[in-house]
């Protein structure tokens, strides 16, 4: 037989494209449109649908940057249409290649019934079916003009990611507004089509399975009249039921389809807006499962269907309805899709707390995963949080965008720091925008790594960000999918029968242990250091909120601010969100993040004041409240007292210029240039600076990724490189040494400092930012030879080589941590802490000439000027406080990280302020001291293993005790945990290395 192969597939698209899938509608009137462009921000639905429009027609341009316009459409169903179904076509200037990133509305009924939402791919609103002749049509548009912000040519600057800066030039023109006729049996034709030939495309040219597949489709072909496509339609389908009934091979992949839309809770638009796009996604959503029985819809992070509750209460009934029916399905059980690099201990901790307890008090669900799709990378502290809130499993799909080495598995046990592991899946579809084309579901069946061990993933399906979830064509697609040969199988499953069925499968799956890498988006721990500024000083003050409320309410009777605390806890994991903390949305969002911070900081530390003033009672005994987790300076970690006097340090000059820091534990060296040229352990005879480097080195690189601007930094970043070594100042300023550097259009001004009877270089650095694509370093070149470097994550800290010997090694040439740094060799180490930053970056290298040694580098990230998505990104001033801690072992890392992040609190009072718990080991780092949520009245008492190693330890409770439970987080007790060993408030602690445990001390 001739090969026409390439001729009937050429003739499949040409007919689709310019014969079928228009004669979807055959028939069409024109619709009368009016407009009400709301003023400033999004009005209530009720102001929206009174307001009077003014006249519009298609091919008319509308709406303002961030602008809010209702349309009314009005028409009569003509009377020739009676007993066909009717709909809608609702076009208000979609691309359809950007579901998501454009103009969205949401559809109401005169009454205020929301209908359904309006995107690219979903324009249409059914009428009726059967629709009666004459019937008036009446509808109301909520639409928003969010403006373009990634547009073709993507990572351009602009103006429009703020309403401040983005004027208010018409972003859309009008395109279609119409009453149509639908015709089913030509859009089903449309979906037989479409899968056939996209299956198609994905088998083997030398597969019979095509070939039969192809002569189906030319047979359909020639059914089909091409002047009467709406005739013949049935006709060509026909022609089609035979291989459409071909059952799958029994080995094919087995595809859970879940219905998904990936909702950012902030990115490319304002906080504000996702509110709507969560409501009318979720309009949209309730609508197709009310006409497919079969489909599943899965919707995560708790923020967002509060979202839902509080703002579109009619749309809530819906959800809520459907989440009764089980088919509108609560996932994941976090507040949001937070970042997990950066959230420190507590918060991710929160994060399920606040996201489970909202799932379990509104609908009595309580999840078993943890669903994030998108976020970028896995710290190693996570699968013990995962488990400690009474989950199992975990999914996610952004490691598939690694850019060096492809991830071995698709379905493995992740082991945390602590030895946990997780049931972990990455969904082989490579996308969490699955919209069920052949492509996406044969790349899935062949990518799939552990093929002939497991047969299951899952695929969220559906368009994410406003793009309206998954549409009725993906339905109907997946329907042909259920069982047909040549394709993976697809059923519609929640996210827990795919994970029961999964790890049913692959009882002994393969394990990998430490972080979830991301092999991108590296610059994320940099960008908008305001923004993660405000999240680390947020993360502290909450601590100290909980921990001197709880003292407070136990002694002296204060009001305990539950509400307060769970309003403000909430508000900071929103912004957790990772387009958010990360640094990777638009500008309105970070400035309304920095005013968000400014008025946490403020309520919380009134909260500590008030609770700080209560404890501490009338009087004139200088007191210094210490809320660390250690003693310092005779003051106990969680009370206060009259801190033990410290010598002063000595400030002398350095010969050949510069000036000598001396506090009797460290002699530091800084010379003319403001470098630290040596920082000497004066008890361990040892020098920390590298032979013939200089410390505190403020190191300035060109900073333009190929892509992905405020998320990248590509490793060519590092092959140029000023070092700004040219000082306008070096003077005494007190105890210390105050250094001001100039370059481009920027300033830095640093003060060096020795803490009294410390071995702790404090540096501070103040930098007035104003260059572009530019990328800041501090380093610190240290004289230790170390294979590996431990940096903090939750609840422990997590180790990292130091070296490149494979291409996973060198990937990694930016990294987070949270409070500290450590390298050392045997007896002798050296800490980096720090109270605001996340990234930095670690290499070594071997001195060719006088010893021979190793230098071992730390360079902290300080700042970034991407363009896009904000080309404000980072000026300004910013301040930052390092310290670096010669002589540290890791137990002085983790001390001296907590220590420069909490600093003492002093006030005037009685006397001195008994800590409420206390723990006489430094190993076990308590890390929340708080009053039971459910206003009980219990105390809750949340620590860690903190070294590495096994700790055994006593906590002691400062009040008498009834009762001690081991709880999740949630703080409900776990039933299969006995409780320590306790006699008269004294508990008995044995903790494995890292160990997370929770604690519920009833009072009498």
């Amino acid at each position: 037989m001739h090969d026409d192969r390439s001729l009937v597939e050429a003739r499949l698209k040409r007919v689709l494209d310019e014969r079928v899938r228009p004669a979807v509608y055959p028939e069409s009137v024109p619709l009368e449109v009016a407009v009400w462009h709301a003023p400033g921000e999004p009005v209530p639905v009720a102001e929206g649908l009174a307001a009077e429009p003014g006249p519009i027609e298609v091919g008319a341009r509308w709406g303002a940057p961030w602008g809010t316009s209702w349309f009314r459409v009005t028409g009569t169903v003509p009377e020739a249409w009676a007993g066909r179904t009717v709909e809608a076509i609702l076009d208000l200037g979609f691309d359809e290649n950007m579901p998501g990133f454009q103009c969205e509305g949401l559809v109401y009924r005169p009454d205020g019934t929301p209908v359904k939402g309006l995107n690219p791919r979903n324009q249409w609103v059914r009428v009726g079916a059967p629709a009666e002749g004459g019937e008036q049509v009446r509808l109301h548009i909520e639409a928003a003009s969010n403006p373009v912000i990634l547009d073709y040519h993507p990572f351009l600057p602009t103006q429009l990611g703020d309403k401040e800066t983005a004027g208010g030039d018409p972003q859309y023109t009008l395109a279609r507004m119409d009453l149509a006729v639908f015709d089913e049996t030509v859009w089903q034709l449309v979906i037989d089509l479409e899968v056939l030939g996209e299956l198609m495309a994905e088998l083997p040219v030398e597969s019979a399975r095509r070939w039969e597949i192809l002569r189906a489709v030319d047979k359909a072909l020639d059914a089909l009249d091409l002047q009467d496509v709406n005739g013949s339609a049935g006709h060509a389908r026909s022609r089609l039921t035979g291989v459409l009934a071909t059952p799958a091979a029994p080995s094919a992949h087995r595809i859970s389809a879940v219905g998904h839309a990936h909702i950012d809770s902030a990115w490319l638009w304002p906080l504000r807006e996702t509110v709507r796009k969560v409501a009318r996604t979720a309009s949209n959503m309730t609508a197709l499962l009310d006409d497919e029985p079969e489909f599943v819809f899965a919707m995560s992070q708790a923020q967002q269907w509060a979202w839902v509750r509080d703002h579109r209460p009619e749309v809530w009934a819906r959800v809520k309805k459907a989440v009764a029916d089980g088919r509108f399905v609560p996932a994941g059980g976090m507040w949001v899709e937070s970042d997990t690099n950066m959230p420190g201990s507590e918060a991710m901790a929160r994060q399920f707390v606040h996201g489970k307890r909202f799932f379990l008090d509104e609908f009595g669900i309580e999840n078993d995963e943890a669903w994030l799709p998108d976020t970028f990378g896995f710290a190693a502290g996570l699968p013990q949080i995962i488990k400690a809130a009474g989950s199992t499993y975990l999914l996610t799909q952004k490691i598939s965008w690694s850019q060096t080495n492809k991830f071995p598995h698709h379905t493995f046990q992740w082991e945390g720091i602590d030895g946990t592991r997780i049931f972990t899946h990455f969904p082989p579809v490579d996308t969490y925008n699955c919209s069920m084309k052949g492509s996406e579901i044969a790349h899935a069946a062949r990518n799939f790594k552990d093929k002939g061990v497991a047969r299951h993933s899952l695929a969220p399906t559906g368009w994410g960000d406003g793009g309206g979830g998954t549409t009725r064509e993906m339905v109907a697609k997946a329907a042909r999918m259920r069982d047909l040969e040549g394709s993976a199988t697809v059923i519609w499953e929640t996210p827990r029968e795919f994970f029961e069925k999964a790890a049913a499968e692959y009882p002994e799956p393969p394990v990998w242990v430490g972080e979830l890498y991301l092999e991108l988006h590296r610059a994320t721990l940099t960008s908008q250091a305001r923004t993660k500024q405000g999240n680390r000083r947020s993360e502290h003050l909450l601590r100290e909120a909980e921990l001197w409320a709880a003292t407070a309410a136990v002694r002296t009777g204060f009001p305990y601010p539950y509400e307060d605390l769970d309003r403000i806890w909430k508000t900071v994991l929103l912004h957790q969100f990772h387009d958010i903390l990360p640094g990777s949305s638009i500008a309105w969002v970070h400035r309304e993040a920095r005013r968000t911070y400014e008025r946490v900081a403020e309520e919380l530390t009134g909260i500590v004041e008030a609770a700080q003033r209560a404890l501490a009672g009338e009087g004139d005994t200088p007191l210094v409240f210490n809320a660390a987790p250690h003693a310092r300076a005779g003051v106990p970690a969680g009370g206060a007292g009259v801190p033990a006097g410290q010598e002063r340090t000595a400030l002398s000059p350095r010969p050949g210029g510069g000036h000598v820091l001396d506090n009797g534990l460290l002699r530091v060296e800084v010379d003319a240039r403001g470098l630290v040229v040596s920082a000497y352990d004066i008890e361990a005879d040892r020098e920390t600076v590298a032979p013939g480097r200089a410390a505190n080195l403020l190191q300035l690189h060109p900073d333009f990724p190929n892509m992905w601007d405020a998320w990248d930094v590509d490793e060519f970043y590092r092959n140029t490189v000023t070092d700004l070594t040219d000082a306008d100042e070096v003077v005494p300023d007190g105890d210390g040494v105050r250094i001001v550097r100039t370059f481009g259009s920027s300033r830095v001004t640093q003060l060096l400092s020795l803490a009294p009877g410390e071995r702790r270089l404090v540096v501070d650095t103040e930098v007035d930012w104003h260059e572009t694509e530019k990328f800041l370093k501090l380093a610190f070149p240290l004289d230790v030879h170390a294979e590996r470097y431990a940096s903090e994550t939750q609840f422990g800290h997590f180790h990292r080589p130091t070296h490149t010997n494979t291409s996973w090694e060198a990937a990694k040439f930016e990294a987070c941590n949270h409070r500290f740094v450590h390298l050392e060799e045997p007896g002798w180490g050296v800490a980096l802490v720090n109270d605001s930053t996340y990234g930095h970056d670690v290499t070594r290298t071997v001195r060719t000439d006088g010893d021979g040694g190793t230098t071992t580098t730390v360079r902290v990230s300080l700042l970034r000027a991407p363009r896009f998505p904000d080309p404000e990104t980072d000026q300004g001033v910013h301040r930052f406080r390092h310290a670096l801690v010669p002589g540290a072992g890791i137990g002085d890392a983790v001390r001296e990280g907590w220590r420069i992040n909490l600093p003492e609190r002093p006030l005037t009072g009685a006397g001195e302020v008994a800590p409420l718990v206390t723990c006489d080991q430094d190993a076990v780092v308590v890390t929340a001291v708080k009053l039971a949520d459910d206003g009980s009245g219990d105390v809750v008492v949340r620590f860690h293993e903190a070294f590495g190693g096994r700790a055994r330890a006593t906590l002691t409770a400062g009040f008498e005790v009834t009762d001690v439970a081991v709880t999740d987080l949630l703080e409900r007790p776990l039933a299969d945990v006995p409780a320590p060993r306790s006699e008269d408030g004294r508990i008995a602690l044995r903790l494995r290395p890292f160990e997370l445990m929770t604690l519920r001390l009833r009072r009498a």
